[in-house]
């Protein structure tokens, strides 16, 4: 039976989701979302259900509004980094959701782990 790709993509991130579930030992989890304009993401305290830190694409102090490339990915990466850093988590699990760890996604990951935060 042929599946939808949204279906799809549902399957993929609940498998990610449940995996990280199973080892989160009280770390944050960073969890990323793509779509075709932007790329944003989130540092999420699911011991007390609260999202600790964000950062987006969005956003005009970063100066990549109206851009959703590898090099804008990497400028989110290295902010969420920092506002990790200021709200004192120094480690976190990379929740990719259902997203491929390529491309936008891998360039994110990358520019947190440079800026300090161990994924």
């Amino acid at each position: 039976m042929a599946q939808t790709k949204r279906s799809l993509f549902q399957k993929r991130r609940q498998r990610v989701r449940s995996k990280l579930r199973k080892v989160n030992a009280g770390r944050a989890r960073l969890s990323v979302h793509r779509s075709n304009k932007n790329i944003s993401v989130q540092l999420i305290d699911d011991v007390n259900g609260v999202t600790v830190a964000s950062a987006s694409s969005l956003e005009k102090d970063l100066g990549v509004v109206g851009k959703n490339n590898v090099d804008a990915a990497a400028k989110v990466g290295a902010a969420i980094a920092e506002r990790a850093k200021k709200a004192g988590f120094s480690e976190a699990y990379f929740d990719r959701g259902g997203f491929l760890f390529h491309g936008r996604i891998k360039a994110l990951a990358e520019a947190a782990r440079e800026n300090g935060l161990k994924i």
